[in-house]
């Protein structure tokens, strides 16, 4: 499976964007999928993940209300779609696949299976 984040850029406070990550390959439909960021100087961490069908979605706390991450199985795609966005968002966000369960995708914040490029997402003024 390969992964290709899009969709970053310069964003005010309190504004939205919306992230896109397209896949390639036949497995991507059958596993989980989600975002992941990392700030400098900072560890990467969890931000949403979903499970293979879309029926399931797990958010990390400073995600939660903010931000949906859906899936399209049709396009090979996943999304993240954020509002209200901090400052503090300001991150390289990673989209990412992995075999395993989304609700411990948490835990993998360097150990998912498939990993995209990154896409810069600045929050500022």
């Amino acid at each position: 499976v390969q992964l290709q984040a899009s969709g970053g850029g310069l964003v005010h406070p309190g504004g939205s964007v919306r992230l896109s990550c397209a896949a390639s390959g036949d497995t991507f439909g059958s596993i989980a999928a989600g975002w992941f960021r990392q700030s400098p100087g900072k560890e990467r961490e969890f931000v949403a993940g979903i499970n293979w069908k879309g029926g399931l979605e797990y958010y990390s706390d400073a995600a939660k209300g903010r931000f949906r991450i859906s899936r399209d199985n049709v396009k090979n795609a996943v999304y993240l779609q954020m509002n209200s966005l901090k400052p503090e968002d300001t991150a390289v966000y990673y989209c990412a696949a992995d075999r395993g369960n989304v609700d411990t995708m948490y835990r993998r914040p360097y150990g998912m299976d498939y990993w995209g490029q990154g896409t810069q997402v600045t929050v500022s003024s």
